[in-house]
């Protein structure tokens, strides 16, 4: 006896633009289990919603959504970029984003593999890839659910390109109230800025040791070239991280300023009051890695004088409490996908072949 009738024939219509009797004998292939009823006609290059699931979705959008100490981020994927800015795709991602955030999942495994509407989200998604005309994809999403003593905020960019959502321990709720608008600053500072990481400590040592030998044989050849001009030759420098800044390696950078200053005649009296300033310089040249990729240690972009960890700081203060981040995520849509070129020629003499 069939485990599926019309209703079920029709719904896997709509969801795959595949031929009726195709939808027939999927279910039938597939004892009426809807999702297995779709690979079925994937694997048989059936239907639009078929076909479609094997196009490369790289293009698509960032949505963020924040209330109160929760915050969501998820990145839905489409195969162009004019699919992604259209209405329908638009509320796509306002229904996911919410679901995410109503139901505090916290990754796109969760949520593909949820219940959205009553239906599995699974096929909620085949139809929106039928309804859209394009694969569709819940590629990655992450959820911060905090406690009142933590500041939360979120920003996603207006092209909807990458966006970042980022929480801050503080000493009390009403510093953590307080700082809710300057971490809104901060996500929109990590947006523009990439940062990979939130501290120097997260880097693996193996990583910080390659970069630091392609940073030098970069910046040597750099200096052939201005060497040759007759320009000012970059300095090079001998770490690029402080997490290479060890105890040891400070002691020696100390002992060397001091022989500096006392070769340069400067009494020794006066020393304290340089040599915050040349180690200061010291650790600011020899820790470019951190100021590109750790948030923390990044120029802020609306106060270059100070890091992020120094104006986040400073703006607790100024509130009488305490603040310190402890997590952030961005997403930027299309990390990591690989998109193959394709030879339209050799396309086009397949198919005619």
């Amino acid at each position: 006896m069939a485990n599926f009738g019309p209703k079920d024939i029709k719904k896997l219509r709509e969801m795959t633009e595949a031929g009726m009797m195709d939808c027939k004998k999927a279910l039938a292939a597939s004892d009426g289990n809807m999702d297995d009823a779709v690979a079925w006609l994937r694997d048989k290059g059936m239907g639009a919603a078929a076909k479609k699931a094997g196009k490369v979705a790289a293009e698509g959008a960032i949505g963020v959504k924040v209330e109160g100490k929760k915050a969501s981020i998820v990145e839905i994927n489409s195969q162009t970029d004019f699919v992604a800015q259209n209405d329908k795709f638009i509320g796509l991602m306002t229904t996911v984003v919410g679901h995410a955030f109503d139901n505090a999942i916290a990754d796109a495994e969760a949520i593909n593999n949820s219940t959205i509407n009553g239906e599995p989200f699974s096929e909620y998604l085949s139809q929106m890839t039928a309804t859209i005309g394009e694969k569709l994809v819940v590629r990655r999403a992450s959820l911060i659910n905090a406690d009142e003593n933590t500041a939360v905020s979120g920003y996603v960019h207006s092209n909807k390109q990458n966006g970042v959502i980022i929480e801050a321990k503080c000493d009390s709720a009403k510093t953590a109230e307080a700082m809710t608008a300057i971490l809104k600053e901060v996500a929109m500072h990590a947006a523009a800025m990439s940062p990979s990481t939130l501290s120097y400590k997260d880097f693996d040592a193996s990583f910080v040791a390659d970069e630091t030998k392609g940073r030098i044989v970069a910046i040597e050849k750099e200096n052939e070239e201005l060497g040759r001009l007759g320009k000012t030759l970059k300095n090079v420098p001998a770490y690029i991280s402080m997490s290479q800044l060890t105890d040891a390696v400070m002691a020696e950078v100390e002992a060397a300023l001091k022989d500096q200053l006392a070769k340069e005649g400067k009494p020794e009296k006066i020393w304290d009051k340089i040599l915050p300033g040349k180690i200061a310089r010291f650790i600011s040249d020899n820790t470019t890695l951190d100021q590109e990729q750790c948030l923390l240690d990044q120029k802020f972009v609306m106060d270059d004088s100070k890091t992020v960890a120094q104006y986040i700081e400073e703006k607790a203060k100024s509130f009488g409490g305490t603040a310190q981040i402890t997590n952030f995520v961005r997403l930027e849509v299309g990390e990591g996908i690989e998109v193959a070129e394709e030879d339209f020629a050799a396309e086009v003499a397949a198919q005619m072949g």
